[in-house]
């Protein structure tokens, strides 16, 4: 007992999302798929390698 109303409100979700059609910008969706050229991304700094250093000197009895 009690699943009826639960039930009720995932046929209607269901029932929108189904029929629900929104205005779909395709430019900005070309835009998107084919975007600019590739840049890689950038490699962290070394800075960062000092943070984890500290890590392993502490799991390592060192501190």
């Amino acid at each position: 007992m009690g699943r009826g109303r639960a039930k009720a409100k995932q046929t209607k979700v269901a029932r929108e999302l189904k029929y629900f059609s929104p205005n779909t910008d395709l430019s900005a969706l070309e835009r998107e798929l084919h975007g600019s050229s590739y840049t890689e991304p950038e490699r962290a700094s070394d800075d960062a390698d000092d943070e984890y250093d500290d890590y392993g000197k502490w799991v390592s009895g060192q501190r």
